[in-house]
C-alpha cells in the first residue's frame, strides 16, 4: 500500500459529480422534478447518458411508463432548489412550484425541461438495467437546448460563463479556475520572440 494512503470499504466516490434535475411526466399529472448527480456520458455516436435512480424514488416508475425524461444542468444560483428537489418528495406536491421552477416545453419529448437551467437535454430511454440499490436508464439524447446569452458570436458555448454546479461527498460546488483545454499537455508552446537588443547583438 503507498505510504499515506488510508484502505476504506468500498464505495461511491467519483467525485466530483454534475449536480442535476431530472424532468419528467406522467400522462394527466403534473411534471415532477428530482436531484441527481450519478448521471454521466455513456456514448458518443449516438449521443447517450445514463442516469441511475433508486426504484423507490416517483420518478423512477414516471421514467420506467414513459420511457423519457429531460437532464437540466444547473448553475449556481439554483443550488437551493437543486437541493430542495432532492430532499422533497413529488408525491406531496408539485415540485416545481415550490422550488420557484419553470416549466420550459421541448419538442421530441412530452415533459418539460427547467427554464432556468441554461443547459437542457430531452431524452428518451433506450435500456433499463436493474444494479440492485439502484436502477440505471440508458438514454439518447434528442438535441441539446443552450441558452442564447452563453454563446459567443461564433456559436460557441461559452461553458466558464455558465457558472455550472457540481457535487461531492454531500456538498454542492460551483466550478472554479479553467486550466486548461484538451490537448493542452502536449502542444508545443511558441518560441519565444528575441528582443531589439538580443537581436542586434546576434546580428
Amino acid at each position: 500500500m503507498p505510504t499515506g494512503k488510508n484502505a476504506w470499504k468500498p464505495g461511491n466516490l467519483v467525485m466530483p459529480a454534475p449536480a442535476a434535475l431530472v424532468s419528467c411526466q406522467a400522462p394527466g399529472e403534473a411534471p415532477n422534478l428530482l436531484a441527481v448527480a450519478w448521471c454521466g456520458n455513456v456514448n458518443s455516436t449516438p449521443p447517450m447518458l445514463s442516469v441511475s435512480l433508486r426504484p423507490s424514488r416517483l420518478s423512477h416508475g414516471v421514467i420506467a411508463q414513459t420511457g423519457e425524461f429531460v437532464l437540466n444542468i444547473p448553475s449556481r444560483r439554483l443550488a437551493r432548489q437543486v437541493d430542495l428537489c432532492g430532499v422533497i418528495s413529488g408525491r406531496d406536491g408539485d415540485k416545481f412550484a415550490a422550488a420557484g421552477l419553470t416549466p420550459l416545453p421541448i419538442g421530441g419529448v412530452s415533459c418539460p425541461g427547467v427554464a432556468e437551467c441554461p443547459v437542457n437535454l430531452p431524452c428518451r430511454v433506450t435500456q433499463r438495467i436493474p444494479l440492485g440499490s439502484h436502477d440505471l436508464f440508458l438514454a439518447r439524447i434528442g438535441e441539446v437546448m443552450v441558452d442564447a446569452d452563453l454563446l459567443d458570436r461564433g456559436g460557441r458555448f461559452r461553458l466558464e460563463a455558465a457558472d455550472l454546479l457540481c457535487y461531492a461527498h454531500s456538498f454542492y460546488f460551483a466550478l472554479g479556475q479553467r486550466l486548461g483545454r484538451f490537448g493542452w499537455s502536449v502542444r508545443k508552446k511558441p518560441a519565444k520572440r528575441l528582443s531589439r537588443e538580443k537581436r542586434a547583438r546576434k546580428g
